[in-house]
């Protein structure tokens, strides 16, 4: 029986895969080249770390051996860089080709001469060349390879006239997987690969995900709830890397009972252990880059409520937190695209992070002996009430909750500071009385709601930063959008704000009921300023 398994490349004849046929079939269809006789093309295959590129790349070369015509070599660099020097790394790469397809390679000694090893003379026919991890390597390499690939494909199209097997250089087609450096974003002399196509692997659909998890019911014989798959899609909206996983921990380490379906019960509590107990390289790798200076400014910034950052490959920081997958982007009009998480699981991991990082004590929340009946009682809480004592308590003691925050340009602190305070106050707060909070990020683009559950009740609180008016009104009617969606009759709607005064308090505190889902939407300010 197959199982899930998320560590290295997918073995089709072990592990629940989804075939990806035609991104398969694009990889090879570009290697081949429209005409095989004329020449293949020389391209990249991009995506963010844990999409499947090398697994995608793996089944082309399996189908690319099957033609007869041509060599293809599939050869990963990661090792090499930890060469001794950086003209042993070239070496290693000349000598690797020349074992996987039995040539001579002695006359070929570094970069300089590079190109030898791909001339008619030294390569018996055609070849087709597969580099996977090649930004593994140092820069200046990935330069230089980059140059001699383009000079020997420009040779070959200057050849019009000739066969693929006559021309100069037979190095029929590459592809390089894995290539930051080689688009041009680190190099201020442009890309000296701009002779290349692209391949970008996206993550899978639902109906990927679905039919991986309906083999392994066929399979095992357990049935998995169609809500299991639902929200395991939703919170990895399809991240191969991350699909796997959850499927091996739920099919396996948690999966106690494999005579009964696998639940919801199943699902949740792999995903809190996923979250808070159990390590994954690629989860760790990816908050050590967000949490890498210059870098983090750009993640702090995504977890404010009022505005979208536009995305820009171009822009070095948003296409470094791209390719080691923290953020990923969305279409919001027909040329206008803007930054998001890449999905809830990978946000809520970063929530918790800068949250623990930038906020490691709370210090005393209130009186010993103050009179909280107000906020907590037998008829349940209150939550504006508690929002205005968390407002007093950020103003008595914000000197020293913001004396080492990070901060803009312009000396005030990210929002999502004060998110990160909220959170850990509430949290602590409802500590006391037996409640708990968790945040939710719906949307991916910041948005922070955060669910409150006291004495069997759940709570619904919209976090929103007020800049506007018209944001304003719009906060509300998402408020009350998202109370109907929590089958609330009332929400209440956190409002941060530089500073706001008694009249404009008192004009715009007042209780909102939505006529359409018949939500009563609360909204209370909370004063950050001053």
């Amino acid at each position: 029986m197959r199982r899930f398994s998320s560590y290295g490349p997918v073995d089709t004849d072990l592990h629940y895969y989804a075939p990806r046929t035609e991104l398969v079939d694009r990889a090879c269809a570009s290697l081949l080249g429209e005409d095989p006789s004329r020449g293949g093309h020389y391209i990249t295959i991009w995506a963010p770390r844990q999409r499947g590129k090398s697994w995608v790349m793996g089944q082309a070369y399996t189908i690319l051996r099957q033609a007869k015509e041509f060599q293809v070599v599939y050869l990963s660099l990661e090792q090499m860089q930890a060469a001794d020097n950086r003209t042993r790394v070239v070496q290693l790469i000349i000598e690797n080709i020349g074992k996987a397809i039995s040539i001579q390679t002695e006359h070929v000694h570094g970069l300089d001469d590079f190109d030898r090893l791909f001339t008619k003379e030294i390569l018996p026919k055609p070849l087709i060349l597969i580099l996977d991890e090649f930004d593994s390597l140092p820069a200046d390499i990935i330069s230089g390879l980059v140059w001699v690939f383009r000079n020997i494909y420009s040779q070959r199209q200057r050849q019009t006239e000739l066969l693929t097997t006559e021309k100069e250089y037979l190095l029929h087609s590459v592809a390089l997987i894995g290539v930051r450096g080689v688009l041009g974003i680190e190099n201020r002399s442009g890309s000296p690969f701009n002779v290349q196509r692209s391949l970008h692997i996206p993550n899978l659909t639902f109906a990927e995900v679905e039919a991986m998890f309906r083999w392994y019911e066929e399979e095992s014989g357990q049935p998995v709830e169609q809500a299991v798959i639902d929200r395991l899609y939703y919170e990895t909206r399809g991240q191969p890397g991350l699909v796997s996983w959850l499927g091996e921990l739920m099919t396996e380490t948690y999966n106690s009972a494999a005579s009964q379906p696998l639940s919801m019960a199943v699902f949740e509590q792999t995903y809190g252990a996923a979250l808070h107990i159990l390590p994954n390289a690629n989860i760790l790798n990816l908050i050590s880059k967000a949490r890498q200076q210059p870098y983090n400014e750009t993640v702090l910034e995504l977890f404010k409520t009022d505005a979208k950052i536009p995305f820009y490959y171009d822009d070095p920081h948003l296409n470094f937190l791209y390719q080691n997958g923290v953020i990923d982007w969305e279409q919001e009009g027909v040329d206008s695209y803007s930054v998001k998480f890449p999905n809830p699981f990978v946000q809520r991991r970063l929530f918790h992070y800068f949250a623990r990082q930038l906020v490691a004590d709370t210090g005393q929340l209130y009186a010993p002996f103050e009179d909280l009946s107000a906020i907590v009682s037998p008829d349940g809480l209150n939550v504006p009430k508690l929002l205005a004592r968390f407002e007093r308590y950020l103003r008595e003691n914000r000197a020293w909750l913001l004396q080492d925050a990070p901060r803009k340009s312009n000396l005030r602190p990210y929002e999502a500071v004060f998110h990160f305070i909220l959170y850990h106050y509430l949290t602590d707060f409802l500590q006391g009385f037996q409640g708990r909070v968790w945040p939710e990020f719906p949307t991916g683009n910041g948005k922070i709601d955060l669910l409150i559950a006291y004495d069997g009740a759940t709570y619904g609180l919209e976090v929103k930063s007020f800049t506007t008016l018209p944001g304003y009104r719009q906060a509300l009617l998402q408020a009350a959008a998202y109370g109907r969606q929590l089958g609330l009759a009332q929400i209440a709607l956190a409002l941060f704000v530089e500073e706001v005064d008694d009249a404009n308090r008192a004009r715009y505190e007042k209780p909102y009921l939505d006529e359409a889902s018949g939500v009563a939407v609360t909204p209370v300010f909370v004063q950050t300023g001053k």
